[in-house]
C-alpha cells in the first residue's frame, strides 16, 4: 500500500482549494510551503517550489459508486476525453477509470474497482487510497531494479522495459514507471521528470530532480 506521496508545485494555494474545498477531502496539515490532505488510508502532500511540475497519480474508489462519483466530479469540473469517451474499462484490472486535471496540471485518475463496494451515499470515505503514482525517469532500468530490490514486484514478467510503461505492485496499488516523452493516457501531456517521494509499506521511495533514485 502507498501510505503517503509527496509532490511539488508552484500552485499550492490553488491545489488546497481544489482538493479540500472542491473535492471535499480532509486537510491534515498546513504549514509554510506545504499542505497535506487525506485520501482514505493514504495521505498526499504538496510542497511549494518556484518551478512548475505535474504528475500522474490515481485514487481508488468503490466500483459500485463509479457512476455517482462521475456525477459528483462532472458537477465541479471537466473530465478528460480519449477517443470520444470520458471513461474507460480495463479488463485486466476489472476496473473503470475517469481522468481530470487539477490546477497544477496533474493528471488525476479515479479508478473504480469492481470488486470493491461501499454502500450508502458518496462521501469523502469514497476516496479509498492512493492507487497509482507515476515515476518518470531517464533511467527506467536502474530505478526499476531499485524498486524490485525494495520488494515491489513487476506486474507482468520479470524484466523492466526501459522504453515502455511498467507496472510495479500488486492488488490495487501500483507504481507506473515510464521514460520521459511518453504521452499520458487521457491527456495531451507527455511525461516529464519531476522529483517525488512516497512511502510504500513503510519503505521510502523516490527520485530527485534528474530522475535519479533517492539514497
Amino acid at each position: 500500500m502507498i501510505e503517503s506521496a509527496t509532490f511539488y508545485t508552484n500552485k499550492l494555494k490553488s491545489l488546497k482549494r481544489f482538493y479540500v474545498d472542491l473535492l471535499e477531502l480532509d486537510l491534515v496539515e498546513q504549514s509554510n510551503g506545504q499542505m497535506t490532505f487525506r485520501v482514505g488510508e493514504s495521505e498526499v502532500t504538496f510542497k511549494e517550489t518556484e518551478q512548475p511540475a505535474f504528475y500522474h497519480f490515481a485514487f481508488n474508489i468503490p466500483g459500485n459508486q463509479f457512476s455517482m462519483m462521475k456525477y459528483f466530479i462532472k458537477d465541479r469540473l471537466s473530465l478528460n476525453w480519449e477517443d470520444g469517451r470520458d471513461e474507460v474499462y480495463f479488463p485486466s484490472f476489472d476496473a473503470d477509470s475517469m481522468y481530470f486535471e487539477d490546477p497544477a496540471g496533474n493528471i488525476v485518475e479515479l479508478i473504480g474497482r469492481r470488486k470493491r463496494d461501499l454502500f450508502g451515499d458518496l462521501t469523502k470515505e469514497s476516496f479509498l487510497n492512493i492507487s497509482e503514482v507515476g515515476i518518470v525517469t531517464p533511467d527506467v532500468a536502474g530505478v526499476g531494479e531499485q524498486l524490485l530490490d525494495a520488494g515491489i514486484p513487476l506486474r507482468k514478467g520479470t524484466d523492466i522495459h526501459p522504453n515502455e510503461l511498467n507496472f510495479l505492485g500488486r492488488g490495487d496499488t501500483y507504481i507506473v514507471l515510464v521514460p520521459p516523452g511518453r504521452r499520458w493516457y487521457f491527456s495531451k501531456k507527455a511525461s516529464e521528470v519531476f522529483p517525488l517521494e512516497m512511502s510504500w509499506n513503510g519503505k521510502r521511495i523516490g527520485i530527485d530532480n534528474d530522475g535519479n533514485w533517492l539514497k
